[in-house]
């Protein structure tokens, strides 16, 4: 009897609750320099979406590149991001950028070009990759690539 009160709670769960469409992904916006340390660089973005589903889910941004000046640098980290029900959000991106794989002499004339662009205070930031959304064993994969000339604040 149990059983099948717990199936009747599911179904009408289930039912009531539906995945009409996939989240929108709008656009990742508003790249900026959070700080410049002696042994790290910290950037951030945001990645903006809209849920029209009554359930959430959760992406995940381990695919995205970051290119400083065309130059692979760093990858975005963070853990798996719950989507809301029913509303606008978005996640951020956040990225740390160790400054010796930035200022690494090997990396073929990478150190000029940003000390020109440090003495200029401007950098072409670019977000490149994938953002993951799972929920209920559906899937899909959100396409990122995104340019931006970000000020340094120093």
């Amino acid at each position: 009897m149990k059983n099948i009160l717990y199936l009747i709670v599911i179904s009408v769960f289930l039912l009531n609750c539906s995945v009409k469409k996939k989240p929108t992904f709008i656009k990742v916006d508003d790249i900026q320099f959070l700080s410049l340390k002696r042994d790290t660089i910290y950037l951030q973005a945001k990645a903006f979406f809209k849920n029209e589903n009554d359930i959430g889910g959760k992406l995940s941004t381990d695919e995205i590149k970051v290119f400083l000046d065309g130059a692979e640098v760093a990858n975005v980290s963070s853990e798996e991001f719950k989507v809301p029900a029913n509303q606008e959000f978005f996640i951020p991106l956040s990225v740390i950028i160790p400054a010796d794989k930035v200022f690494d002499k090997s990396k073929g004339g990478l150190l000029g070009g940003l000390i020109n662009t440090l003495l200029n205070k401007k950098v072409n930031v670019q977000f490149k990759g994938n953002i993951k959304y799972k929920v209920l064993g559906f899937s899909n994969t959100y396409i990122v690539d995104k340019t931006q000339v970000v000020k340094i604040k120093i």
